[in-house]
């Protein structure tokens, strides 16, 4: 495009052009979003209906579980019909509600995994105060706090982005519209935007890996003082927490801390996979499926379901 035309909407771009990878790709895509749908509406449905499930704990694994739906359902489905589809084009609104989301539910995210690992910390080693420090109400406002919080922050970072002049390549090298392949596109100087998507990352997501990692040597240094048999099991619960964590991090510090003058690569599509559909993806495995607890809910919601069948039969 030459530099005097406007960009109006912008072409998204696949992972590879031969067909039977775009096939392939589709297929995994739609897979993954099968299983994440399947998956956390299963964990909204049990904590819901399942009375001895209304705890704190799972009262923050309810709405991670509903916006892990929301997060995947922000880029898979239009991935996959551009995968297979001659449709590559995404209009400026579309793409700035693409950003809008992705940025939102992100930065949702990062914040519910802090304040799960806290609310783990409490409940190991503070086990007499749990009730008082993680009441509903605390509860309640921590999630209202995280998510109104993250409607500003989004809102401020998609205005920053999409207030910049598009006048030169409309090819966005994602799969899905993000402020680093955006920034990539301007031809504004984009100096300040780098710096306050730089300083924000750093800010939010170093303070919550710290907040975290603190957290979490707060709970082995206690759970090395517990019996062999209940030292393991705390550690299979708490380890795949911190490595989804530490995915999570890394490939969004990966994307979002990197100079905007590196040329784009197909490692930068998959590294957004693994902070846009992994997390949603691994957390109901992780936190739930493996959960003795969630098991024995979904026998008991089921054997309701059936009973009650068997009833109006």
């Amino acid at each position: 495009m030459a530099n005097s035309t406007t960009v109006t909407e912008f072409l998204l771009t696949r992972f590879s052009d031969v067909w039977e990878l775009r096939v392939l790709h589709a297929l995994l895509f739609l897979l993954m979003y099968s299983a994440t749908l399947m998956g956390n509406l299963l964990i909204v449905t049990v904590t819901t209906f399942d009375w001895n499930l209304h705890t704190p704990m799972y009262f923050f694994l309810r709405n991670l579980s509903v916006l892990d739906m929301c997060y995947i359902s922000v880029t898979i489905p239009r991935a996959c019909v551009f995968f297979l589809l001659d449709i590559r084009v995404i209009s400026m609104v579309g793409c700035a509600a693409q950003v809008f989301f992705v940025t939102f539910f992100a930065t949702v995210e990062l914040l519910f995994l802090t304040i799960m690992a806290r609310d783990r910390c409490v409940a190991i080693c503070q086990p007499l105060h749990y009730p008082v420090v993680m009441n509903h109400q605390v509860c309640v406002q921590m999630t209202l706090a995280s998510v109104l919080s993250c409607v500003i922050y989004s809102g401020f970072h998609t205005g920053n982005t999409l207030q910049l002049q598009f006048c030169q390549s409309n090819v966005v090298h994602q799969f899905f519209c993000d402020i680093p392949p955006l920034l990539k596109l301007s031809c504004s100087d984009t100096l300040m935007n780098e710096i306050s998507v730089f300083i924000s990352v750093v800010l939010i997501a170093g303070g919550c890996s710290a907040y975290i990692t603190l957290s979490y040597i707060h709970i082995f240094s206690t759970v090395l003082k517990f019996p062999t048999r209940e030292r393991g099991k705390v550690f299979s619960t708490c380890v795949p927490h911190i490595l989804v964590v530490t995915v999570f991090l890394s490939s969004v510090a990966a994307v979002y801390v990197k100079p905007t003058s590196y040329s784009p690569t197909n490692q930068d599509m998959i590294t957004a996979v693994f902070y846009t559909i992994a997390p949603p993806f691994l957390n109901p495995i992780i936190y739930s499926l493996r959960n003795k607890q969630i098991q024995e809910a979904v026998k008991r919601v089921m054997r309701r379901v059936i009973y009650s069948g068997k009833e109006i039969g």
